[in-house]
């Protein structure tokens, strides 16, 4: 029977070699973990099953292998990757927790999680703690605290003490969601300039520089 226009071609079943090109493909697009890169091959196989079951004990040995495979090539590099993810959302602003939840979502090991924030911690040196950095990163990508735009928003001639008050509290909900503590947040939209807050948090030495990006993971978690 000829197959109409609007019918969607079934999907070839999985194969090693189909396996190991999709890997290379998303390694070619996103660092990752072996871990999240597992999940991503696993919902690949899913995806070619009938009624999207599970991978079978075959599929899995093929993942299993190319895994194997991929470290050994140091294609998949879990230290490194923490590492450097640790670094680049560290950059955008993330705090400490932030950044353990962020790489444990995606399949990192405790052990490489520690490590990349004891790298993160020399990389900036003794005198400088991590979330006030972050904190003030957040501050300045917001345009909050000192970077706020317009500085009459800070010390009107009229001040509206209603608005100023809805205000305050509007920017402290934004650090807290971002994952910092209400006296961090308090502190930072109080000060006037950056170098106050830098003598305030002993953080002098540290620089405020905006994020890098790198390649990471899509935000669901790889499965893409």
């Amino acid at each position: 029977m000829t197959k109409r226009p609007y019918e969607k071609s079934a999907a070839k079943p999985m194969t090693p070699d189909r396996l190991e090109r999709a890997a290379y493909h998303y390694l070619e697009r996103f660092a990752t973990s072996a871990g999240n890169l597992r999940r991503v091959l696993e919902q690949k196989n899913r995806r070619r099953n009938a009624s999207f079951a599970p991978p079978s004990a075959e599929q899995e040995q093929w993942i299993d292998t190319l895994i194997e495979k991929l470290l050994r090539l140091q294609l998949l590099d879990d230290r490194a990757y923490a590492e450097a993810m640790a670094r680049s959302q560290h950059l955008r602003g993330k705090p400490k927790r932030s950044i353990q939840h962020w790489l444990k979502a995606r399949a990192v090991s405790e052990a490489d999680i520690d490590a990349a924030l004891n790298a993160l911690a020399d990389d900036i040196g003794p005198m400088t703690d991590l979330d006030h950095l972050a904190a003030m990163r957040f501050a300045r990508k917001r345009r909050l605290g000192p970077w706020k735009r317009d500085m009459k928003d800070r010390t009107p001639e009229t001040p509206d003490r209603r608005a100023m008050h809805a205000r305050q509290n509007k920017e402290i909900a934004a650090f807290a969601r971002a994952g910092f503590s209400y006296d961090i947040a308090r502190k930072i939209l109080a000060a006037d300039t950056e170098e106050e807050l830098k003598a305030l948090f002993g953080d002098g030495d540290a620089p405020i520089i905006d994020a890098v990006d790198f390649p990471a993971d899509p935000d669901d978690g790889g499965l893409s």
